[in-house]
């Protein structure tokens, strides 16, 4: 399932989320540019690498992407559920929410193999947290979501608990059987699947410290 939006209003206009889709869009233009080479060593000097990372990376590396695909679903799942999450708590502590998600993502993929060479770097982490706030804050709201079958899509509306519990079901399976990171210019490339569960649970348990209310909202 890939969602397309959901249906809840927002009350404010996510300047935070606008500003984080603006930056990594950025980001990316500025990989582009670059040489193959030069790539390779500035996502090295400013990715996460678990053998040897400092922590300006575990910022820098938020936003950097490698490639268009990856760029892209992360800003989607951001401006779909972001925007929300920051209306209910305030741009500020939306912003350090976020980086609180994206640092445990990353350390929890970190430690898990702290011999590997290879960056880390995209926004899931982080994005992953703002996904476990959702599914505690809208558990009920409806999400219209496309579903591919053979050469025909449908679209659906189903609960955000459904959509991003099952993407939480098949991330968590896939760090079992997976290890690698999310970067696309090293012989050896993957996904960071336990970034995606590190932040989505850290995501869930935080959030209740950041709303301005308790309310749970039935849509």
């Amino acid at each position: 399932m890939i969602p397309l939006r959901d249906v809840i209003p927002s009350r404010t206009t996510p300047y935070i989320v606008i500003t984080i889709i603006v930056l990594n869009g950025l980001a990316w233009l500025f990989e582009v540019s670059l040489d193959p080479d030069v790539l390779n060593r500035f996502l090295t000097v400013y990715g996460v690498v678990p053998a040897s990372f400092s922590a300006p990376t575990l910022i820098t590396s938020m936003f950097l992407h490698g490639s268009w695909m990856h760029l892209l679903g992360n800003m989607l799942y951001l401006w779909i559920f972001g925007d929300n999450i920051e209306d209910r708590v305030g741009h500020a502590r939306y912003l350090l929410f976020y980086v609180l998600c994206g640092l445990a993502a990353a350390l929890a993929q970190g430690f898990a193999d702290m011999s590997s060479t290879v960056p880390m770097i995209g926004a899931s982490g982080a994005i992953s947290g703002v996904l476990g706030a959702y599914i505690v804050l809208y558990p009920r709201a409806k999400v219209l979501v496309v579903v591919p079958l053979l050469v025909i899509f449908y679209t659906l509306r189903v609960p955000a608990w459904l959509v991003l519990g099952m993407w939480f079901i098949l991330q968590l399976l896939s760090s079992f059987s997976a290890r690698g990171v999310d970067v696309t210019t090293t012989r050896d490339p993957g996904v960071a699947f336990l970034a995606h569960v590190g932040g989505f649970v850290v995501g869930l348990l935080l959030i209740r410290l950041f709303v301005r209310d308790r309310r749970v909202h039935r849509y």
